[in-house]
């Protein structure tokens, strides 16, 4: 592994998901040295799952959200030297072993948040879940100023120097609206989005999501509308996020990256 692989972190925040935690920890130290499960009050048994492995342990006491694990877990990383932060989910829809896509992508393409999309075998996804997904998509790179794919994807690649500097507002580091709205303020800071293509894994017998469709939903509706009002609606914004201007290219190979 060269060196500059063992300054990336990796942060997976976690509730409830004992049945899946050490596996996918396991893959994920396989493919890099540093990892940090945030235990976000779970009362499964998650923590007790990760014993033995070499993996960085914190535990919210109570349920803070998955906005609030991310970020103290990139906290974390941070204060430790960590040059970049690769996010991913604890239940097993993401494949630790795409791990090298993002960091190859990053390295060409440096100062970008990578997104790992899902485009890959697409059928798999519900068709709700597709349609939302394309829905959020829009909306949000309306307010970034600039197409992008996969916007609700957790597992992605975050330049230390973004993480140091762009701080989402207080509800959205509270649950889902983080995800969304560190793309936006990202963007605004100068970082982009790159994505590269993943295959779209939905378990069949996966736990129901964490989601809540409609509480979810309102708040990350609410912030989009917000950083639009702000803008002025934005309209370079709208016409960029459509494929127009300048910043079309960062959705760098995204139909063609993946296996």
């Amino acid at each position: 592994m060269s060196s500059a692989n063992a300054s990336i972190w990796v942060v997976i925040p976690a509730y409830n998901e004992a049945a899946t935690i050490r596996e996918v920890t396991q893959r994920a130290l396989a493919m890099l040295p540093h990892v940090v499960v945030v235990d976000d009050g779970s009362v499964d048994g998650t923590r007790s799952a990760l014993e033995g492995l070499n993996a960085d342990v914190l535990r919210n006491e109570t349920n803070c959200g998955k906005g609030a694990s991310i970020v103290r877990g990139c906290r974390h990383a941070l204060a430790r030297g960590a040059a970049a932060v690769i996010t991913l989910d604890a239940d097993g829809q993401h494949r630790p072993e795409d791990i090298p896509l993002l960091i190859d992508a990053a390295r060409q393409r440096p100062h970008r948040i990578v997104i790992a999309a899902r485009t890959l075998d697409t059928g798999a996804a519900p068709k709700a879940r597709r349609c939302a997904n394309k829905v959020g998509d829009f909306c949000i790179g309306w307010a970034a100023g600039h197409r992008i794919v996969d916007s609700q994807s957790g597992f992605r690649l975050y330049p230390a120097e973004l993480l140091a500097t762009v701080h989402p507002e207080r509800d959205g580091v509270s649950g889902f609206v983080f995800e969304s709205e560190i793309l936006i303020r990202g963007a605004a800071a100068g970082f982009l989005t790159t994505a590269v293509a993943v295959p779209a894994i939905y378990p069949q017998a996966a736990r129901p999501s964490h989601f809540r469709p409609v509480r979810d939903i309102l708040a990350i509706g609410r912030m989009i509308a917000w950083q639009l009002l702000c803008k002025g609606l934005h309209p370079a914004g709208l016409w960029r996020s459509l494929g127009g201007g300048a910043t079309k290219s960062a959705t760098y190979r995204a139909s063609r990256l993946g296996r």
